[in-house]
């Protein structure tokens, strides 16, 4: 991992995991050609390690697919059917980083996704938010990430015709995060 965070002041050696209550993993995909559907993992972990040396820093992510959440209880189970996540065979997606680039507050993240058994590389491109203590005496991390996956590349390939011509999805799936980590004591 190529990194300039050893010239921040604010860096800190440790293990960070995901405070859930302050952290958001949201997706959205092209619906009906028109407007997009949104959605959410209500229950997902991460953890960020920053060894003594910045350009060894590893984040870790599992997803629980089941937890899917569109506002809409019939299509979150055809989510979880064979036509999309397959959670019965494949109940996680999971995240493993191979490379990070900072570039002072913007940073790149690459790594290996895995859904339904399939790993992909991708490329996250986020905003690291800083650093701070919190009034119980937590040492907490923010961070906002995005991108872009193709749904078909992970064998999510279920689609329906439109009578005028297209289909109901599309097949770019945009991922955000918005994290909140906690320093382990």
């Amino acid at each position: 991992m190529t990194t300039n965070l050893s010239t921040r002041p604010d860096y800190l050696v440790g293990t960070w995991k995901l405070d859930p209550s302050h952290s958001e993993l949201a997706f959205s995909v092209r619906h009906l050609k028109i407007s997009k559907v949104r959605g959410t993992f209500e229950t997902f972990d991460v953890t960020v390690v920053t060894p003594e040396n910045p350009a060894e820093i590893s984040v870790t992510a599992t997803i629980d697919v089941a937890s899917v959440n569109t506002k809409q209880e019939q299509r979150d189970g055809h989510l979880r059917s064979s036509d999309f996540f397959l959670v019965e065979q494949h109940p996680t997606m999971t995240f493993t980083s191979t490379g990070l680039v900072t570039d002072g507050d913007d940073f790149t993240l690459t790594g290996d996704l895995t859904l339904r058994g399939v790993t992909q590389p991708v490329t996250l491109r986020g905003e690291f938010g800083g650093i701070i203590t919190d009034d119980y005496g937590n040492t907490k991390a923010g961070a906002t990430a995005s991108t872009t996956i193709n749904r078909q590349d992970f064998g999510v390939s279920w689609n329906a015709a439109l009578e005028a011509g297209g289909f109901t999805l599309g097949d770019d799936v945009t991922i955000s995060l918005d994290l909140e980590l906690t320093l382990q004591k």
